[in-house]
């Protein structure tokens, strides 16, 4: 018996021709978990479909995606409707959405919001908590898989910046049962041994269930006690793990995490180069500036003739003294006759100068006696006259 061989491309249609004509296949209506979701750049929508026993790719062209309310996101319970066929060039089935609404949120996504609100409540979060990110770390501590596409875009990125960094590989496992505590653990060992001057904890993408050990509370606590700054590079840009809020810093990427945690020693260089030869033509200027300021100082009158304001000044001060002393004079002799008059005042009231007139004081037990009632027989009494004085009795 022989039989003609067919191409694989020939089985593949005849395989979506049967697809394609079953009525049951073409308007189906179903319900499951999304994973894996992925927003193309030209809008169409890629994701799973999953229960607990089974899973089934879907895609929603772009346009079908207009009439969605919501935003679809891994962990989401939905309801698609649409048709089963076959990609011919993959020889794969998937769903072909129609129409999509939601059916409540999956166990993973629910718990995931849960616990976001419960540590950003607590201050988890807090960007006064977060630490600065060394500018010229030593060594870069990581943490993600011994091997894998993380640790190499770490490496690569690190020694085509700066060569003189030093990686600190902390092999531990990044998805799957006990990962979340050998993550703890890492980030634990790092700081009590002070292995690193930054940390970088990464992974490739995955779907929800595949990350879930970043949204672990554990892992949150561990982050925000860690006294090394740790920048969170988990999936891809557009995935956003418990683990990314309580960093210092997030990276959507572990390539983009090493670029953050390692200065390019090029612009370093550069930077230094550009501020020396800024330092430089500054210099110049100010000594340029310093020595036109000299030629106009040594070009000013005072330093070509320096004696002539000296004797300006001289001559300022002879007459200032000579002024004075007019001054000074004048008011003596002023003083002088002034002082004169006030002496002929005084002389004219003097009592010696009445005496002279042949007026006398008469004094008792040295006071004067102004009536002669004051006085009675026997009293012994002293009398002043202009050249002397002379003793007497009341007879």
């Amino acid at each position: 018996m022989n039989i003609e061989p067919i191409t694989v491309e020939e089985l593949n249609r005849y395989i979506k021709q049967r697809f394609d004509g079953d009525e049951y296949l073409n308007n189906v209506y179903v319900k499951g978990e999304i994973s894996n979701c992925k927003i193309h750049y030209t809008g169409h929508i890629y994701f799973t479909l999953k229960d607990e026993h089974s899973l089934i790719k879907c895609i929603m062209f772009k346009n079908y995606t207009p009439h969605l309310s919501f935003k679809p996101q891994d962990g989401m319970k939905v309801m698609v409707f649409g048709t089963v066929s076959v990609f011919e060039r993959d020889g794969a089935y998937q769903i072909y959405c129609k129409a999509m609404k939601q059916d409540g949120m999956g166990s993973l996504f629910e718990a995931y919001e849960k616990l976001k609100a419960k540590l950003e409540e607590e201050g988890l979060f807090s960007e006064a908590h977060k630490k600065d990110i060394p500018q010229f770390p030593k060594t870069i501590g990581v943490l993600t898989a011994e091997t894998g596409a993380v640790i190499r875009d770490i490496i690569n990125v690190s020694t085509r910046r700066n060569p003189n960094v030093h990686i600190r590989l902390l092999p531990v496992p990044v998805q799957g049962t006990g990962a979340a505590e050998k993550i703890v653990a890492g980030i634990e060992r790092m700081n009590n041994e002070k292995l690193a001057d930054v940390i970088i904890l990464g992974r490739g993408g995955g779907s929800l269930e595949d990350l879930w050990p970043f949204n672990e509370e554990i892992v949150a606590k561990a982050i925000y006690k860690s006294e090394i700054p740790i920048i969170s590079a988990v999936g891809h840009e557009t995935d956003y793990s418990i683990s990314d809020f309580v960093a210092d810093l997030r990276a959507p990427t572990p390539s983009a995490a090493a670029e953050l945690a390692v200065p390019n020693i090029s612009d370093v260089i550069y930077t230094i180069n550009s501020y020396e030869n800024s330092y430089k033509i500054a210099l110049k200027k100010k000594v340029e500036l310093m020595k036109l300021h000299y030629e106009k100082c040594m070009n000013l009158r005072v330093f070509k003739e320096p004696m002539q304001r000296i004797n300006e000044k001289s001559l300022i001060l002879d007459i200032n003294v000579k002024s004075i002393t007019n001054n000074i004079q004048k008011k003596l002799e002023s003083n002088k006759n002034n002082f004169a008059q006030v002496v002929s005042k005084i002389d004219a009231l003097s009592p010696m100068k009445t005496l002279t007139r042949g007026y006398s004081i008469t004094q008792k037990d040295n006071k004067i006696i102004k009536k002669a009632a004051d006085l009675k027989k026997g009293d012994n009494i002293s009398i002043t006259f202009s050249d002397g004085n002379v003793n007497a009795n009341i007879l």
